[in-house]
């Protein structure tokens, strides 16, 4: 388990030659979620989304703190039983770094509120959280020699996963403005795309990772969203090369009972092709195409992006 660090960042300017210097982030690690049916969501990624369950962490009253579902070598699910009834269902989502301890350390010099040392998680990996200014949860973490990511290398992943890849991870996030101080000043991300249902309007935004493929995908928004519009905003994305071949293999399975019946097959704005699915916490996991349905990249956005304002 990381630390939580409970206060947000704050970007402040640095012209000293001796700063810190951001360490390496290549990856989206993992995303990790609350579920009020354990057994249900393990059997949703088990059996019906086709992967295996390296680790089942036991909590300290005999019953089950988390599990781990494993997407490839570096990339998994974390699934932990509900705290709050009703409660937000994303937990938090990781990003992997070649050095935990020096990304500690340039965090620290931009303002970030961080833990004194870097610690070693459970599962043997230096790994600890950051609040973004919006209040998701950014896990830092770097798998070490001796961790159970690298013992398991290779290992459990089975044939039957639906897919190899999770291409991005979707969070909520009310001030656009607010994040990009944060993913893009900071931590160095890349936005390579923008988008929405109305073109006057900015839904998506896409950056991605510094030195990596992956991308985490800001999901904007206006209106207070409902207990199911969380649970689309915060999402996974399983990318494929063939969606109807993938398609074909979903309804071949059978699907624990309580969870919605996948959607149909639909293009979305970007050109990719996609299947949505939903976990019974109503958690969404997009399957999507690795290319566009006619070759050309989705142009991007030049609306005003959302912003959620509460009302007083």
């Amino acid at each position: 388990m990381a630390m939580l660090i409970s206060a947000a960042c704050a970007l402040q300017g640095c012209s000293s030659s001796d700063q810190p210097v951001r360490p390496n982030i290549t990856g989206v690690a993992h995303a990790a979620f609350f579920t009020k049916d354990l057994d249900n969501t393990r059997a949703y990624f088990k059996e019906f989304l086709g992967y295996d369950e390296p680790i089942v962490m036991p909590d300290k009253k005999g019953g089950i703190a988390f599990t781990v579902i494993k997407i490839n070598d570096r990339q998994f699910v974390e699934l932990f039983p509900e705290r709050e009834v009703g409660g937000k269902r994303m937990y938090h989502f990781a990003v992997e770094t070649d050095d935990a301890e020096a990304m500690r350390l340039y965090l620290k010099s931009k303002g970030c509120e961080v833990p004194e040392e870097t610690p070693v998680g459970r599962t043997g990996n230096r790994n600890y959280f950051v609040k973004d200014p919006n209040g998701n949860i950014c896990e830092i973490v770097q798998y070490m020699p001796d961790g159970r990511t690298v013992e398991d290398y290779g290992a459990h992943m089975p044939e039957s996963r639906i897919a190899t890849r999770m291409s991005h991870v979707g969070i909520m996030t009310p001030d656009l403005d607010a994040a990009m101080s944060f993913y893009v000043d900071i931590l160095g991300f890349k936005e390579v795309w923008r988008g929405g249902p109305d073109p006057a309007k900015v839904k998506w935004v896409h950056l991605q990772i510094p030195e990596g493929t992956e991308t985490v995908e800001l999901m904007l928004y206006e209106e207070e969203p409902s207990h199911e519009k969380l649970g689309s905003m915060n999402h996974i994305c399983l990318e494929v090369s063939d969606l109807d071949k993938a398609g074909d293999i979903l309804n071949s399975r059978v699907m624990p009972a309580g969870n919605p019946e996948l959607t149909p097959i639909k293009t979305g704005i970007n050109r990719k092709r996609q299947i949505n699915g939903y976990t019974i916490d109503a958690t969404r996991v997009e399957i999507m195409e690795d290319h566009t349905v006619d070759g050309s990249v989705a142009p991007s956005s030049t609306g005003v992006p959302m912003k959620y304002c509460p009302k007083q």
